[in-house]
């Protein structure tokens, strides 16, 4: 296995990260909500309040459209590198869904959201997230 270290942009990963924290800041400077999408993407399934699915929307097309704007802007497709493909990524996505479901949220919510507000069970939930990704990773490049 080769690690190309040519693709490792730290100046867009800085800027890329400061974006989703500041858009993190704001969102629950604004609406008191967490940015975490599998509680966005569930809020536009089964809405609380009619007037909480229109931000829902705007958000998921700001996260879809974006990339789209970034190729627009640069003038160039952003490199894509299929990681999976067939059956693997249905059964990972359930998988995934169904860890959101059993961690009370995903990765994004408790990662940025969560351990921003310095909460334990965001905490744990992150300790769980990254000894599971750190396992499969193994399992997947040493035993399968």
């Amino acid at each position: 296995m080769t690690i190309d270290f040519a693709s490792f942009t730290p100046m867009a990963s800085l800027v890329g990260g400061v974006m989703i924290g500041v858009a993190a800041l704001l969102l629950m400077l604004l609406h008191g909500r967490v940015m975490g999408i599998s509680g966005i993407l569930g809020g536009i399934v089964r809405p609380a309040a009619r007037d909480d699915v229109p931000w829902r929307l705007l958000f998921v097309a700001g996260a879809l459209l974006g990339p789209l704007a970034v190729i627009y802007l640069v003038g160039r497709p952003v490199d894509v590198v299929p990681v999976a493909s067939g059956l693997v990524l249905p059964v990972a996505g359930f998988l995934v869904g169904l860890g959101t479901a059993i961690g009370s949220g995903c990765t994004s919510g408790h990662g940025i959201c969560g351990l921003a507000r310095l909460s334990m069970r965001s905490a744990a939930a992150v300790g769980m997230f990254m000894i599971t990704a750190v396992v499969t990773v193994y399992i997947v490049r040493h035993v399968v």
